[in-house]
Order: structure tokens, then sequence, then C-alpha cells
């Protein structure tokens, strides 16, 4: 398996894409539910199959993440060979991943307890397991309004 396992929440709301996905292979309702009595790690052999696919599917279609912790907001854009970071860090008690703190960033962006930082890094050869990594970091997939508002104030543009 080359992700992780989706959850029994997940493979519910897949509850239809999971049944098309059996059927792909010839496995019907009677016969999953006897694969899933006399041979269970075939049963789970399908699951981790299944959860790979979704992840692939979810994973090619991400664009922007980010990951707000502590004093630290860490904003991604996935490009097709790299991804592009803007951070936010800031040298007081104030906690991004809180109201209070997130709002206190928004009147004093240009406070000197206020770091802002870039890099840029090209994936390794498997981009979506990089892309993976990040989110299981606790990395949020995003539509990328925090870092485009970061971007152009970082940047000018």
């Amino acid at each position: 398996m080359k992700y992780t396992r989706l959850t029994k929440e997940q493979f519910e709301e897949l509850h239809k894409e999971f049944i098309n996905f059996l059927a792909t292979q010839s496995i019907d309702a009677s016969e999953w539910k006897t694969i899933k009595e006399t041979k269970p790690e075939v049963a789970e052999q399908e699951l981790d199959v299944f959860s790979d696919l979704v992840w692939e599917g979810v994973l090619s279609k991400v664009k922007y993440l980010e990951h707000i912790n502590g004093q630290h907001m860490h904003l991604f854009s996935l490009g097709e060979t790299n991804m592009h970071l803007v951070a936010i860090k800031l040298t007081n008690d104030k906690d991004l991943a809180t109201k209070e703190g997130f709002e206190w960033l928004r009147n004093n962006l240009m406070h000197d307890n206020v770091e802002f930082l870039q890099a840029n890094k090209t994936y390794s050869e498997d981009k979506h397991l990089d892309i993976f990594k990040l989110i299981q970091q606790g990395a949020n997939i995003t539509k990328g309004e925090l870092y485009t508002f970061f971007n152009n104030l970082v940047n000018n543009d």
C-alpha cells in the first residue's frame, strides 16, 4: 500500500465508487461477501488498492496546501515540477491556529515579530507521495486564498 487506507467513514462516503471498483474486477455483492468471510486477506488487499486509487485521484488535483501550527504558517503552491513555499513565522507568543492569533497577524503584517520566508523545492521522483507526506504531517488541501494573498504581499505583485 502506497498511502493509507481510507477510514470507515470515507469508504461509506465512496460506497458507489467502491462498488464500481469491484465491478471492474468482476466482483458482485455476493462474491464480495464471500471474499470477506473466506479470504479476509484478499478483501484487505482490495480495500488497500481502492484506497490508493482514491488517493492518487485526490493528490493529482491538489494545487495548494496550508499548515498552520503555533507560530508558523506554511503555505504551499504545488506546481508541475516543484512546490513553492511562503512561510510566516511569528517571533512572539501569538498562536496562528487561534482566531485571536490570526487576527493579530492580520492587523500587524509589518510588525517586527512577523517574518516572511520563501523557498522552492523540486519534487522527488514521486510528486504525489511528497504531497501526501505533507498532508500526513498536518497540511490541509485548500483553494489557495492565503497562499495567493501572502505570495502577492511578499513578492509585491
